[in-house]
C-alpha cells in the first residue's frame, strides 16, 4: 500500500517540480531543464530528482545551480503538495537518455554494415 502512495507522490513531485522550474526560477538555463523522474525514499526523507538539460555544455553548472536552489524549490514544492514533511531534494543528471542514444547509434551502425 505504501508503494502506491510513494509512486503517486513521485509522479506529483515530477509534475510540480517541472512547473516550479518553469515559472518560479529566474535563471534562464534552469527553465530549459526536463525532469525525467523522481525517486523518493520509503521514509519520505529524501528525493532524487533526475533531470536532463538542453545545453550539454552547461550540464554540470545547471545541476550545481539546481542543487544550490534545492531549499527554495523544496519550499515552493511544500506549498503545492500537501504532505507533512517535504523530502530533501537532490538533483541528478539522467544518463539513461544519452545511454539509449548510444545504443541506438550502435544498432544503426550494425544495420548499415549488414546492408553493405
Amino acid at each position: 500500500m505504501a508503494n502506491i502512495r510513494i509512486e503517486r507522490l513521485e509522479s506529483t513531485f515530477q509534475e510540480e517540480l517541472s512547473m516550479i522550474l518553469m515559472t518560479e526560477l529566474k535563471d534562464e538555463d534552469i527553465r530549459f531543464v526536463t525532469i525525467t523522474g523522481c525517486d523518493i525514499t520509503s521514509d519520505l526523507s529524501f528525493a532524487k530528482v533526475y533531470v536532463t538539460v538542453l545545453d550539454e555544455k552547461k550540464r554540470k553548472e545547471i545541476i550545481e545551480k539546481l542543487n544550490n536552489a534545492s531549499s527554495f524549490i523544496r519550499g515552493k514544492l511544500s506549498e503545492r503538495v500537501e504532505i507533512r514533511h517535504t523530502p530533501e531534494l537532490k538533483f541528478i543528471y539522467d544518463e539513461s537518455i544519452a545511454y539509449g542514444e548510444k545504443i541506438e547509434k550502435i544498432i544503426e551502425e550494425i544495420h548499415d554494415k549488414e546492408d553493405d
